[in-house]
């Protein structure tokens, strides 16, 4: 039985992760102009062991623009869905993700302070928002759950969400007041906030796969520990898990992923809350398993809303964060109805 089980989840991963890579190369492929998926392949496997690349395959869009951004996009995917598990995971809230919560605003509103004012880290390009984003999404978490706290000891559900969009929506009355002063950056902060990633470099993958790797680790390190809050915290702390450190663990990390994807792709809304919710129902509660495979359903769902952002107005291509938002909005209110008639 063992050796069936374990199989099986084998079977698990491959099906998800042989999605992801199909999904990868057909966003590739399409565009403004589609290239044949034997063009692609070719293009970038002569590219990788410095081959000469046949006439006729346009290595450049495929190896130095369309590469690059689904690379980040599949990476910020990732991030924004363990993000999203994690917190519904530590706080045993359905509704939990970095948006819902303010994280995403306060991460945000850093990010705009550092556009708009020019905040900067000599020698390091993009560091200042980045590092701004990250520090402003870490300090709107700890802000939002110690009113919650206040407010209510038990920190239900209605009482976090209803401080999160409170936060939200101050915040983004800041921006607003931060945009009305900004001048001749109100184009690129705006355009920005709605959520982009055109114009990616592989600097910026590598800068989210660190990130991905990093904060990552952590979160999944702690798998066994988001097991034992399903049964709630007095729970979990009598069967000897440090829930205050496990707690400020993973409300680094996801500050930190959060704070890295903001910086460089805008606010991306709904990811990190609609992906765990799927993901779970079609292969169970267990963090263990349920974390690596959000992460690769999370990049799949974002590298397929970047795809239709680029092919529905072509040549303009949408603000991703629009179609993240209109997709994850019908989306939840589906899942949340099935989840409601069966009970």
């Amino acid at each position: 039985m063992k050796i069936k089980s374990d199989s099986f989840r084998i079977a698990e991963y491959a099906a998800f992760l042989l999605i992801m890579l199909a999904t990868l190369v057909l966003c590739v492929c399409v565009g403004s102009v589609n290239i044949p998926v034997k063009d692609t392949l070719t293009a970038i496997w002569n590219t990788i062991f410095s081959l000469p690349v046949p006439e006729g395959i346009s290595q450049p869009i495929i190896i130095f623009v369309r590469l690059p951004q689904v690379l980040c996009v599949a990476l910020i995917g990732a991030a924004l869905s363990l993000c999203g598990c994690a917190m519904q995971g530590l706080l045993r809230n359905p509704l939990a993700d970095g948006s819902t919560l303010g994280v995403s605003s306060g991460a945000s509103l850093g990010a705009v302070l550092a556009i708009a004012f020019g905040i900067t880290i000599p020698g390091i390009p993009f560091a200042g928002t980045m590092v701004m984003a990250t520090l402003f999404a870490f300090c709107s978490l700890v802000l939002i759950l110690a009113l919650a706290y206040k407010l209510d000891y038990s920190l239900s559900t209605n009482t976090i969400i209803l401080i999160g969009v409170v936060f939200s929506m101050f915040a983004n009355s800041v921006m607003s007041l931060i945009i009305t002063f900004a001048g001749e950056k109100v184009r690129t902060i705006m355009f920005w906030s709605m959520g982009s990633l055109s114009g990616s470099s592989y600097t910026y993958a590598l800068i989210l796969l660190g990130a991905l790797i990093l904060f990552g680790t952590f979160i999944f390190y702690n798998a066994r520990e988001l097991n034992a809050f399903a049964i709630g915290e007095d729970n979990a702390r009598n069967i000897g898990v440090n829930v205050k450190r496990v707690k400020l663990t993973i409300m680094i990390a996801v500050s930190g992923l959060i704070g890295v994807c903001v910086s460089i792709g805008g606010t991306i809304g709904f990811v990190g809350l609609v992906m765990p919710h799927m993901t779970r129902m079609i292969i169970g509660p267990n963090h263990k398993k349920l974390l690596p495979l959000t992460l690769i359903s999370g990049a799949t769902f974002l590298m397929l809303a970047d795809l239709v952002a680029r092919v529905l107005l072509r040549p303009l291509e949408l603000p991703i964060g629009v179609v993240t938002s209109f997709v994850g909005s019908v989306v939840f209110v589906y899942i949340f109805y099935i989840m409601r008639k069966a009970k």
